[in-house]
């Protein structure tokens, strides 16, 4: 397979964080779709995912992708006991605010509003960033969120304190925690391969 780098000079990056549905462009050829094995399409787990430029580049280790893709799910999905979908998609958010992943906090922002229906405090993390006061419990899980983000070893007793005061129980942290570590890893790999294009209207 050729190896080149690909780049968009006309490409006009979004620095503002949004909840708009934002585009996705990769520095480094996608696998070609009409190539793609029985092996790739198991790496996929979604079929659908074959449209995204992002998912045919991660293709091309399909074993990798297969088992990031089923972690992803299993966080973020599996919600029948645990922390909701809503606060799972928050420490998301606070995380990719965190980092400057402008389509990661995009996406997980868009989420996070609609199963919380809290769009307008979810608009204030985007925009006022993670020192931004909610309430005492989103407050919580931000802080744990970014502080797991910024220096894993700073993320201790104050932060889990912190969230059982709010009202998390263990299984609960542990999604806050999976939350947050998951897209601390997946900002920095999206941050290197590619860059946001501006939303569709």
């Amino acid at each position: 397979m050729t190896e080149s780098t690909l780049t968009y000079p006309d490409n006009r990056e979004p620095t503002v964080f949004t909840q708009e549905e934002l585009g996705w462009q990769p520095w480094l050829e996608p696998y070609p779709a009409d190539q793609l094995t029985e092996r790739h399409w198991a790496g996929l787990v979604d079929a659908s995912r074959a449209k995204s430029p992002y998912f045919l580049l991660l293709a091309r280790d399909p074993d990798i992708l297969q088992a990031r893709t089923k972690t992803d799910k299993d966080i973020f999905y599996n919600t029948s006991s645990g922390l909701s979908r809503a606060e799972r998609e928050l420490a998301a958010t606070a995380t990719s605010r965190h980092n400057g992943c402008i389509f990661c906090a995009s996406v997980h922002s868009r989420f996070a509003t609609q199963y919380s229906k809290r769009g307008e405090d979810v608009q204030r993390l985007l925009d006022d960033g993670i020192g931004v006061d909610i309430d005492n419990r989103w407050n919580a899980i931000i802080a744990a969120s970014v502080a797991l983000t910024e220096t894993p070893s700073a993320f201790g007793e104050k932060h889990i304190d912190d969230l059982r005061q709010v009202g998390l129980d263990d299984a609960e942290i542990v999604d806050v925690i999976n939350g947050a570590a998951f897209f601390n890893w997946a900002n920095r790999l999206m941050l290197s391969i590619g860059e946001p294009t501006p939303p569709k209207h």
